[in-house]
């Protein structure tokens, strides 16, 4: 699995992550009328836990940015390092996606 396949899959992941997290508290939101004590006392821990969650979440997001940064900043190293080496794999590549194209 590649490191641009993956990272997508991690945004992915962030991104479910972001809708369930808006959804709980949409449903914190829409049960407060419901005084009973048992629901005052889960939508106590269910706002703690979300408030947890969320401060995970942006720490995930860090290191996912990060990581991408720093894969931009190898390729750009390598490609500054090596201009010709890079420009002939870029050639391959545009030859085979070409070939490929041109086959359908």
């Amino acid at each position: 699995m590649s490191n641009a396949t993956i990272a997508k899959e991690k945004e992915q992941l962030l991104d479910d992550v972001r809708q369930v997290l808006a959804s709980t508290e949409e449903l914190i939101d829409a049960t407060v009328d419901d005084g009973s004590a048992h629901s005052k006392e889960l939508r106590k821990r269910l706002a703690e836990k979300l408030g947890t969650a969320k401060i995970k979440l942006r720490d995930a997001e860090q290191v996912v940015v990060g990581k991408a940064k720093e894969a931009a900043k190898v390729t750009d190293d390598y490609v500054h390092e090596n201009p010709w080496k890079s420009i002939g794999i870029a050639a391959g590549v545009a030859f085979l996606l070409g070939m490929l194209v041109s086959r359908r």
